[in-house]
């Protein structure tokens, strides 16, 4: 195994200080790689040597599961169907979106080298938010293309993901609305701990291109009130409100009672804290592997609003899956399309 490391906006990480699970230690000094679990389990852990370099070199090729091997935590018609009783809420005026997500689960052989799958990754799918976090009982490789938060002093930004297609040709209305209806609520989310009036929305709804599928992306920034830290800046903003819905409490709930077991670092985030200099960049953990006893996980989702249809959003599911799926897996022409 390789010692504790974090790799992350293109700097290495080593020599690993300490580990807490209090964000106000990021209000503190040093270099934190960060990871939170959607269910907000929080990992910080300082570094003492941190510098431009690339990732520490792979003990070999990476060896990930058969592709056939990946089960999902919802299958086809689960998925489907939570849908159509998240578009029943919709109906009852509880929701107007919520994420519906499953986590696709793996045994993995061998000793598992996370540097190798990264280097996969980073070939075969470049994201520019890409993460590795390596620490005891923790491994964590993410090829994020979604800004959660970044901070520049008091400075704050995040840049919601919402709407996807596999060229801009396939977005529909329906995602434009959905952008649109997530922006509002990270401008409120923020507006909780931003200095009255300072909450803008500099871009609405362009276009991204990422290997395999465009995004639409919008950005949201603010600046920070003296008064609040890191801890209130996560109780304002997280879960990232991309992967959760609006409004985010009844989202939350229905999320709870329609996904049968945690989504983990997904749709956590994962990231890094720079205190000594008051700046950040955590990315919302999508596209993005962790492994625990053995296995190898993957989340995958889509929002769901009342103009939704339950085929096309498992669709959707598959077309964010299945260029990752097959970089993880020992054959790297597999799809996503035999998981169930």
């Amino acid at each position: 195994m390789h010692d504790s490391f974090a790799h992350v906006g293109g700097r290495l990480a080593t020599r690993l200080r300490d580990i807490t699970t209090d964000l106000a230690a990021l209000d503190g000094e040093g270099w934190w790689a960060v990871v939170v679990d959607y269910e907000g389990k929080v990992t910080c852990a300082r570094f003492d040597d941190v510098r431009p370099a690339p990732l520490p070199v792979p003990r070999g090729p990476w060896r990930g599961p058969h592709p056939s091997s990946w089960r999902s935590s919802l299958d086809r018609a689960a998925y489907e169907d939570g849908v159509r009783r998240i578009r029943a809420y919709i109906e009852r005026g509880e929701v107007y979106q919520a994420n519906l997500c499953r986590v696709l689960t793996a045994p993995l052989p061998g000793d598992p080298d996370l540097p190798a799958l990264a280097v996969r990754l980073a070939e075969g799918n470049p994201a520019p938010h890409a993460a590795t976090v390596s620490l005891p009982g923790l491994g964590v490789v993410s090829a994020s293309p979604e800004l959660y938060l970044a901070r520049d002093g008091d400075a704050i930004e995040s840049r919601p993901i919402k709407g996807t297609g596999v060229t801009a040709e396939d977005l529909l209305e329906k995602d434009y609305a959905e952008n649109v209806m997530i922006v509002d609520l990270v401008r409120n989310d923020l507006g909780r701990v931003a200095t009255v009036g300072s909450v803008s929305v500099p871009a609405l709804c362009e276009v991204e291109e990422h290997p395999g599928l465009v995004h639409l992306v919008s950005t949201v920034r603010a600046r920070l009130a003296p008064e609040f830290g890191w801890p209130d800046l996560f109780s304002a903003t997280f879960p990232p409100g991309s992967v959760t819905g609006a409004p985010k409490s009844s989202a939350l709930s229905i999320i709870n009672e329609l996904e049968p077991g945690p989504r983990g670092p997904y749709c956590g985030t994962v990231g890094w804290v720079d205190a000594d200099r008051h700046r950040a960049s955590l990315a919302v953990g999508i596209r993005t592997f962790w492994l625990s006893s053995g296995d190898i996980h993957f989340g995958t989702g889509a929002g769901i609003t009342w103009g939704s249809d339950p085929e096309r959003e498992w669709r959707e599911t598959e077309l964010k899956a299945s260029r990752l799926i097959a970089l993880a897996s020992t054959s790297g022409s597999a799809g996503s399309g035999g998981v169930v």
